[in-house]
């Protein structure tokens, strides 16, 4: 069966289009995660990626988020495309939370989620309308009810709030995970 579900390296690159798009004062405005800044935002998927593929034998360099958070993504996504572009890598097999699984399904189940959501929080603390596309919407919308519960764990997702009563499709669905939008 076809599937036009994006892949994780396809969504680095909307997701390097928001970052670049950041004056360098948008990087300190709070998102729509509480507490947490653009900066903070982006810190978090790089921390997370290059955390889960060291706990896989894949190390990736420490970059620089403070001084150039673009810079910093800029060279943790070469690294990262680097890594996740090598068969032995993606193909390794290991206990997940659900099951055996490989390093390419989590990062593509769990890690490219982050990628679609967050870059909308980054262009939301920038005040960019960031669209999302209807395949990246429909991915969005596959691993939300296949995560299920799971996805509100602690550290994991902020529970769904009600979206406004004229929401769009992604508005709804940013509400189901927490998101409060314009409408």
């Amino acid at each position: 069966m076809a599937t036009t579900s994006p892949t994780f390296l396809a969504l680095v690159q909307p997701f390097t289009g928001v970052v670049e798009q950041l004056p360098a004062a948008a990087w300190d405005a709070p998102s729509p995660c509480e507490g947490w800044s653009a900066r903070d935002v982006l810190r978090h998927v790089v921390t997370t990626q290059r955390d889960f593929l060291a706990d896989h034998g894949v190390d990736l360099p420490d970059v620089d988020l403070d001084a150039d958070p673009a810079g910093g993504w800029r060279a943790h996504a070469a690294a990262l495309r680097d890594a996740v572009t090598d068969p032995e890598v993606v193909g390794r097999e290991y206990d997940g939370w659900a099951g055996r699984t490989t390093v390419g399904a989590t990062l593509q189940g769990f890690h490219a989620l982050d990628l679609v959501v967050h870059r909308w929080d980054v262009a939301t603390a920038a005040g960019l309308d960031e669209r999302l596309s209807d395949d990246e919407l429909t991915f969005v919308e596959e691993r939300v009810d296949a995560l299920g519960d799971a996805l509100y764990s602690e550290g994991v997702c902020r529970a769904g709030v009600e979206p406004p009563a004229d929401a769009d499709r992604q508005a709804r669905l940013l509400a189901r995970l927490g998101r409060r939008t314009a409408g």
